[in-house]
């Protein structure tokens, strides 16, 4: 059993893990570069808000030249664009070869974990549990959820069992995806389609849930897919579609991590979603008009240097 990990990035997501997951009797450490923040959650826990109702979890927060190991697992969550900074921040827990597991948002995240870690230990998967970060230490979570992950190689798979026995006993509902590329590129194609958006509308997804914003998320996935296809990664577009209405009819409230940066002033993982795919559309001669006006139009938002 994987008992010790850390968790990169105590956004969202990294706070909604890290509960889940010291709530399910794992020694969990959270490590960012907000110390401010890392205070509030050192000295009251996270506190989860979800369909189960409330629950507070104690957790060890840290900078990462403070976080010790040897540890079992590290979680990378933070923002596509601060992946390698981030990783290498905790460079020194790779001296005793631990598990890493990337639910990231984005393309590029897995590159940059290889570059500090053994490729052999290195596993990715995607999440569609949803989380809204409303406090320093405060987090909420309303819907179902899952988790897919597998290695990112053969014998990086081997070790999917244990990592998904660790998140299951936090009833994270996580499934081993022999497949994991595929639903990798279709959650790509599900977040370029729906984070963009909501973001240059200032709705939250129901709001989008509209002909217009149908007709425009269909042809951003649609300009995603092709892209995949022509990359040799064959995405099912029925799943993805199915994925987006999911997303409409029971994720309305929720404000996509995307939305919620541009509330706050900060950058948006734009260029890991669809900055990303415009470039990989380019080299494949693949046409993406849509995908790409939605990402202009999101940096156009973005704070200047």
């Amino acid at each position: 059993m994987l008992s010790k990990i850390v968790i990169v990035g105590a956004g969202a997501m990294g706070c909604f893990l890290a509960a889940r997951l010291a709530a399910g009797g794992l020694e969990v450490a959270v490590v960012d570069v907000d110390q401010a923040r890392l205070d509030v959650i050192g000295r009251e826990g996270i506190t989860l808000h979800d369909d189960n109702g409330t629950a507070h979890a104690k957790v060890r927060a840290c900078l990462a030249a403070k976080v010790e190991g040897p540890v079992d697992l590290v979680l990378l969550m933070t923002k596509g664009m601060f992946s390698a900074a981030a990783i290498r921040s905790v460079a020194h827990l790779a001296a005793h070869n631990p598990l890493v597991l990337t639910l990231q948002n984005g393309l590029g995240n897995v590159e940059a974990i290889a570059e500090v870690f053994h490729t052999d230990h290195v596993l990715w998967g995607v999440t569609d549990f949803p989380a809204d970060l409303e406090g320093p230490a405060l987090v909420s979570s309303h819907g179902d959820g899952h988790i897919w992950l597998g290695g990112v190689n053969e014998r990086a798979h081997l070790h999917a069992e244990a990592v998904a026995e660790v998140l299951n006993k936090a009833a994270l509902n996580t499934v081993i995806d022999p497949e994991v590329r595929v639903s990798v590129w279709e959650k790509v194609a599900f977040n370029a389609a729906l984070n963009p958006l909501s973001t240059i509308t200032g709705l939250p997804v129901g709001g989008l849930d509209c002909p217009e914003g149908r007709r425009i998320a269909t042809a951003v996935a649609e300009e995603t897919i092709a892209t995949a296809t022509a990359l040799g990664v064959p995405i099912d577009p029925v799943r993805v579609l199915a994925k987006i209405d999911f997303a409409l009819a029971n994720h309305r409230t929720h404000k996509p991590s995307m939305l919620q940066d541009r509330l706050a002033g900060r950058r948006t993982e734009i260029e890991s979603i669809n900055g990303a795919i415009v470039r990989m559309a380019e080299q494949a001669g693949v046409p993406a008009p849509t995908t790409r006006m939605l990402a202009d139009l999101v940096r156009m938002g973005e704070p200047r240097a």
